[in-house]
């Protein structure tokens, strides 16, 4: 049985689903197994006209701790070619449009740690409701690689350009809940184990409301504001795939996995 469960029929004329994944381990990182699995529950509602809202939820406390870099999958990649690494660096990205393309209204519920792609895929719905001991971090610099998944313009449709920098350049600092409530990364902050109980209220009064038009406003809002999005991001996966070729990355991870603080040398 895989990691992510899906129920249907929730709230109003049954126009609410939650989609929840969950490895067990506390820590929820996301291994390429689990990130097809995410992208295709978000795929799953392309022809479900009977939903109107998801919501995306984690584990009870923790969200997710981002890419796995244990799995044995996502290591490998280091030892293939350009070409192939570029193709095998798809499954993250993939999983966030997915997300990004649904027309229902999306929600995140997120309680504990929201590190790196979790980040990614938490800015690829539509709203995000945090547990007020919850916070986000985004560590790709840290570990000396670009953050990708088409994340960053997103982020900065949220945050502005400063924010975004902040959040992004300063890889060790966490975002506490408020901060993120501040910086509008986050549309709603409440005590630690209700952030799913708020989002299936918020998802309840947006299913309340007529269906079509809410589909067409999300749209219209998404094609307006996500307009340059390819055009901010199409580099993002090349940027990883050069990145992931200098000595600071290997550093970077080595003394992720290692413990230690890292040593960079820019090159």
């Amino acid at each position: 049985m895989g990691a992510v469960t899906i129920e249907r029929g929730l709230g109003p004329e049954g126009r609410v689903a939650v989609v929840r994944f969950d490895r067990g381990d506390g820590v929820n990182a996301l291994s390429p197994a689990l990130m097809r699995e995410l992208r295709a529950a978000a795929q799953s509602f392309e022809d479900d006209a009977g939903v109107s809202v998801v919501v995306l939820t984690g584990a009870a406390k923790a969200f997710s701790a981002g890419f796995d870099l244990k799995d044995a999958e996502g290591r490998a990649r280091t030892e293939l070619g350009l070409g192939e690494r570029r193709a095998a660096l798809q499954v993250g990205p993939r999983m966030c449009a997915a997300w990004r393309a649904m027309e229902q209204v999306t929600i995140c519920a997120i309680e504990g740690h929201c590190i790196g792609g979790g980040a990614a895929l938490a800015v690829s719905t539509d709203f995000r409701i945090l547990g007020r001991g919850a916070h986000v971090r985004i560590p790709e610099v840290a570990l000396g690689m670009n953050m990708s998944w088409g994340s960053i313009p997103r982020m900065l449709q949220l945050m502005g350009p400063a924010r975004t920098k902040l959040a992004v350049i300063l890889a060790s600092e966490r975002i506490e809940a408020e901060r993120a409530l501040q910086w509008g990364l986050a549309e709603e902050v409440v005590d630690d184990g209700r952030a799913l109980e708020a989002a299936m209220n918020l998802a309840e009064r947006i299913a309340a409301e007529p269906p079509m038009p809410v589909m067409m406003t999300k749209t219209t809002v998404d094609r307006l504001a996500g307009a340059l999005d390819d055009l901010a991001s199409h580099m993002d996966r090349d940027q990883f795939a050069l990145t992931n070729l200098s000595e600071d990355f290997a550093e970077g991870v080595a003394a992720f996995l290692e413990r230690r603080k890292p040593r960079f040398r820019g090159r």
